[in-house]
């Protein structure tokens, strides 16, 4: 890379003015601001200075919207009261107003295990288990059995995470992979030799990762960073031996970069669709000037190789559910030329949810892919090798991410890839499917536009709705849509995957998951509703309502609220109170409970509204529904 990656390459660059402007920050309301200073490539110092502005803002009892409130707790066998305030300035990059503490050293089994403790009385949306090769039982045991070490950390890392999951009020447990000591002992045998310390290492970090999955937790690889800038750079006996540091200061801005990705996906703020220039960005050359021949994508050509490599990352990204979209200043058929004739291209028009190609400003054109995918800004990232073209989009639509890419076009992919648009924290069949579904949704507008009328359009759809209640099998699912839908959603309440499984056995909860499918394929799930029995059992309160924009207008909301009905009718529930709670991304469902019949109930200074329903069978009849066959499994 141009810079290393302890610079932040992807980001911007400072202001040079940057201790002014933090001087200068509003003193009412300022976390637009603040978010968009945390925004650049800040190095050590500078995100200490942002976060004693954001401290004495928190302390202040200040208004930091739009970032949103998030309490972490650090558990470590080494000194992180240095990681604080540099995570506090990252987390507001990603849109949080972060509180941090960590409990006294060496107190790691003490505050877990008592429920009275500083680290429950703190309430964590999340406990960072941050423990390095020192804090663990690794012994050196060559040409021994490594099964039961291996089984003793597992060990002692799964009470930390049983006690925090029994006592931490829903907080999810982040832990880290473990990076492997420099030293080696018999050189490159030790990796082969049983029993080895690097090879217990290794089986424990393959261990932790394979309990991550379908745990409700999260994984820090914090092995694979330290990988990345290489072990000899990661680990500084000095620091360590001077006070227990555990890994070199310089990389801090970097971890807690990586850090602040997996509280951003946990909170289902990852990134969705990258849309993509043309031209010096795809391929080498201008496609109008220099015809299907001229561009660079040849193989054996090394500026060619550069841009098939970058083709090469974006496919891969698609397969894990990354919308691709094309916004070119082109003609229409002159872009789409290479992919239908040069032999080179290994993305094709069918991998491209979106084709955007006019002489239209780019600003313009991403508005028109965020709402012909229904998506909002904020999921999208916008790739171009024009600096002007950049900073534009930069200025114009700060939801947009939009990275730095250096001159040489060999490092466009592992740019890309550094800056992490795409954490997850889990992966589901839906995930690898939501690409598809793009495609689908393309083809029903097509339809939409070539039918006369709406009845007539959702007649030819043969929708088939699915009702069921939360299960085990698609829990992780269902959390991850609590966590990332914001547009049609009433309440944007967050649950982790452990509520989620609470709230499946409450008796008190209505629980409601909803599949589609219709002509041109399976749109997955696509809503979820949780209903609580109020302080009177004749009264249901809908706590979450939500669905995916992928299938508004077609009136699903109107067969989810029958669903509703035809279950409360029979267990006497005769009224149902729901809450619109504005949040600025959620506007599309302000009158959401008017549409269906609703009536105000109350209304709150901050524009909250609650809306009442009177339950029966006559009210159940009169909710109209298009066409759709319905299956419940409840």
């Amino acid at each position: 890379m141009d810079l290393p990656l302890h610079k932040l390459p992807w980001l911007v660059r400072p202001d040079p003015d940057f201790a002014a402007l933090c001087r200068a920050l509003p003193g009412e309301k300022p976390g637009a601001a603040i978010r968009k200073l945390a925004s650049a490539a800040l190095d050590e110092n500078q995100l200490n200075r942002l976060a004693k502005v954001i401290s004495a803002a928190q302390s202040a009892g200040r208004e930091l919207a739009p970032l949103q409130p998030f309490r972490l707790a650090i558990l470590s066998n080494s000194t992180t009261h240095f990681l604080m305030p540099c995570l506090t300035a990252t987390a507001a990059r990603y849109g949080f107003s972060l509180q941090a503490m960590t409990p006294g050293y060496g107190q790691i089994a003490q505050v877990t295990l008592d429920a009275k403790s500083e680290l429950y009385d703190f309430e964590p949306h999340a406990v960072l288990i941050a423990i390095d090769w020192h804090g663990l039982p690794i012994p050196n045991i060559p040409g021994g059995d490594a099964i039961a070490a291996v089984d003793a950390v597992m060990q002692m890392l799964g009470t930390i995470r049983s006690n925090i999951k029994a006592h931490g009020n829903g907080a999810v447990s982040i832990l880290q992979t473990i990076a492997p000591p420099i030293e080696r002992f018999v050189g490159s045998f030790e990796r082969a030799l049983p029993g080895g310390r690097r090879q217990i290492i290794e089986c424990v970090n393959q261990r932790l990762a394979e309990s991550m999955l379908h745990s409700g937790d999260a994984l820090f690889d914090v092995a694979g960073l330290a990988e990345a800038v290489g072990l000899e750079n990661w680990h500084s006996p000095q620091e360590y031996n001077l006070a227990r540091i555990p890994f070199a200061s310089t990389y801090t801005p970097l971890y807690a970069d990586h850090f602040c990705r997996i509280v951003s996906a946990l909170r289902g703020k990852s990134r969705r669709c990258v849309v993509l220039d043309l031209d010096n960005t795809l391929w080498g050359g201008v496609i109008g000037d220099d015809g299907l021949a001229g561009i660079q994508l040849a193989e054996g050509d090394a500026t060619g190789e550069a841009f098939r490599e970058l083709q090469r990352y974006l496919l891969n990204l698609r397969s894990y559910g990354v919308v691709l979209a094309v916004s070119s200043k082109n003609e229409d058929e002159n872009a789409r030329a290479p992919f239908r004739q040069h032999p080179e291209m290994i993305l094709r028009e069918e991998h491209f949810a979106v084709f955007q190609v006019n002489w239209q400003d780019k600003v313009t054109n991403i508005r028109a892919v965020a709402d012909q995918l229904r998506l909002g800004l904020d999921s999208l990232v916008f790739v171009d090798d024009n600096p002007f073209e950049r900073r534009l989009v930069r200025e114009s639509l700060p939801e947009v991410a939009v990275p730095e890419l250096p001159d040489d076009p060999a490092q466009f992919a592992r740019t890309l890839a550094a800056a992490g648009y795409f954490e997850a924290t889990s992966f589901s069949s839906e995930d690898a499917k939501r690409t598809e579904y793009y495609h689908h949704n393309a083809m029903r507008a097509a339809l939409a536009r070539d039918t006369p009328d709406i009845e007539a359009y959702l007649a030819t759809l043969a929708m088939k709705i699915t009702f069921q209640a939360f299960d085990e099998t698609n829990r992780a699912r269902i959390a991850q849509l609590i966590n990332k839908s914001n547009q049609f959603n009433l309440t944007t309440r967050r649950y982790s995957e452990a509520d989620v499984e609470r709230m499946q056995h409450d008796p008190r909860c209505f629980t409601l998951q909803v599949r589609l499918e219709d002509t041109f394929g399976d749109n997955g799930m696509i809503s979820v509703v949780i209903c609580r029995e109020a302080e009177s059992s004749s009264t249901w309160e809908i706590d979450t309502w939500l669905m995916s924009c992928r299938v508004l207008g077609r009136g699903v909301e109107n067969a989810v609220l029958r669903q509703i009905l035809a279950r409360a009718i029979p267990l006497g529930v005769d009224t149902l109170v729901g809450c619109y709670i504005p949040t600025g991304r959620n506007k599309l469902v302000k009158d959401h409970y008017r549409k269906l019949g609703f009536t105000p109930r109350a209304e709150r200074p901050d524009g909250t509204t609650e809306w009442q329903l009177e339950v029966s069978q006559e009210r159940l009849d009169q909710v109209p529904v298009p066409p759709m066959t319905v299956a419940s499994l409840i």
